[in-house]
């Protein structure tokens, strides 16, 4: 197994020497990272006494270990002063010899890992299929990509004003009050200054109106963006991880291809065109074949495997946005529940870890309730989220999505009357619009950015100012 001994003498020697060492080292370092198990218990007993404000060197542990068999077959005692003498001179190096130290450690886990997936698969217990065996894989080696994640510690303070004033500096830069990444829709980008790095922002609405549509128009304009980046000075977009649990890869493609081409997504899926326009269809897919977007239709893909995947798409494509259609449907991963509000809490609670880890905007679609139809106004609010202790407490920003048009639609008086005049009026005055009605924000005000809807071709676009 993958290991160095004379890293962990020289180490545990170098901490022995100045115990101001071990605040220098790699802080996810345990003593579980050692190989040598003496060496292990040597480092946790340095730990230990240091956490506490003593000192801890040959002599103030020395009592500790001389009863200890393992260290007794190496020396006793006497080992601990030779580990402070021949490594004295090294605490320069601690730090490197710590990573190398934690680095082995993680090889060796790896090969444990692999050896446990080996023999499930070919000893799987009677309730195990491969695809079982696949996502405890998955979940094994996500646990071990994060391990020492959320240990990075404390920065300066310097360090974090030097990157808000990058941020302030490249959006001068730019232009624009855009900060983040455009969204393409104007008054949403002066709102929150666009989508920023970290954050959890949540979509929600009703069916029908329109989160889908809405959450892949913002996925398209941000590809495209950065598709068309040496010719835009606006924003450079990104590339996007759109994962579609309730969609197919084909549905959403041929909605993109409606809206880019002008032509009504039924009668394509219907074959109901025309040379013409088929033309059309075809120049537009060759211009989105190239998009940065990419599109993970696995249904009732676990929080676990989300993460594993869009940290392989960041790696092998990079990732600057990744969308989650829709939040609800995303599963947990143990095995028996404590209940739906605890697994949403544990999904929402992994996307916002996702977001600051990748350091990516992550935006989940969520459904709301159905206590929106029960009131006269049917403008959503943060309590109509389902399960909404959490969904709001992790979020960022909350948005809602509302077309009063849809509800008008449905509530049609009998023609020829007063009442069919009077609801004709209010029909006409919010046809082809929609709300976006921004409820959390934590950079900025609260407001409702207003939005053109075209029900035929399934996009939003921003309203044209006179």
């Amino acid at each position: 197994m993958p290991h160095d001994l004379e890293a962990e003498q020289a180490l545990l020697g170098a901490i022995l020497h100045d115990n101001e060492t071990y605040n220098r080292i790699t802080p996810q370092l345990q003593d579980k990272h050692f190989y040598d198990p003496v060496h292990g218990r040597i480092f946790a007993a340095c730990v230990e006494r240091i956490a506490r404000g003593e000192l801890a060197d040959g002599v103030t542990l020395k009592e500790r270990f001389t009863r200890d068999g393992g260290i007794q077959e190496i020396g006793g005692a006497i080992y601990l002063m030779k580990l402070l003498d021949a490594a004295a001179p090294l605490s320069a190096q601690a730090q490197s010899y710590a990573q190398l130290i934690y680095d082995l450690a993680l090889r060796r886990e790896l090969i444990r890992i692999g050896t446990v997936i080996t023999d499930l698969a070919e000893n799987p217990p009677d309730d195990h299929k491969a695809s079982d065996i696949i996502e405890e894989a998955e979940r094994t080696l996500f646990t071990l990509a994060e391990t020492g994640t959320g240990h990075r510690g404390f920065q300066d303070f310097k360090s974090a004003i030097t990157a808000s004033i990058e941020v302030a500096t490249a959006a001068k830069n730019r232009g624009s009050d855009v900060s983040g990444i455009g969204t393409g829709f104007r008054d949403l980008d002066h709102l929150l200054g666009g989508l920023h790095k970290s954050d959890l922002i949540i979509l929600a609405g009703r069916p029908s109106m329109g989160k889908t549509a809405l959450a892949l128009n913002l996925a398209m304009n941000v590809a495209r963006a950065k598709q068309k980046a040496g010719k835009s000075t606006e924003h450079t977009g990104g590339t996007v991880g759109f994962f579609s649990l309730e969609m197919s890869g084909e549905q959403l493609a041929t909605r993109l291809l409606s809206d880019f081409a002008g032509i009504e997504s039924h009668r394509i899926r219907q074959g109901k065109i025309d040379t013409g326009e088929y033309g059309r269809l075809v120049d537009a897919a060759a211009e989105l074949h190239t998009l940065p977007l990419h599109i993970d239709e696995t249904g009732g893909i676990s929080i676990a495997q989300l993460h594993s995947r869009a940290r392989r798409l960041k790696r092998t494509s990079g990732l600057d946005l990744v969308v989650v259609d829709y939040l609800q449907l995303v599963t947990t991963s143990s095995r028996k529940s404590d209940g739906r509000v605890q697994e949403v809490s544990e999904v929402t609670q992994g996307l916002k870890a996702l977001a600051k880890d990748l350091h990516v905007p992550v935006i989940a679609l969520s459904q709301l309730s159905r206590q929106v139809e029960s009131r006269d106004d049917k403008r959503p609010q943060l309590s109509d989220l389902r399960e909404s202790g959490s969904i709001e407490q992790d979020a960022d920003i909350v948005m809602f999505v509302y077309r009063e048009e849809y509800y008008l639609s449905r509530a049609e008086p009998e023609r020829g009357t007063e009442a069919h005049m009077t609801w004709q009026a209010k029909k006409d005055a919010v046809a082809n619009r929609a709300e976006l009605i921004v409820g959390k924000n934590r950079h900025g005000p609260i407001e409702t950015v207003h939005l053109n809807f075209h029900g035929q071709f399934t996009r939003f676009s921003s309203i044209s100012r006179a």
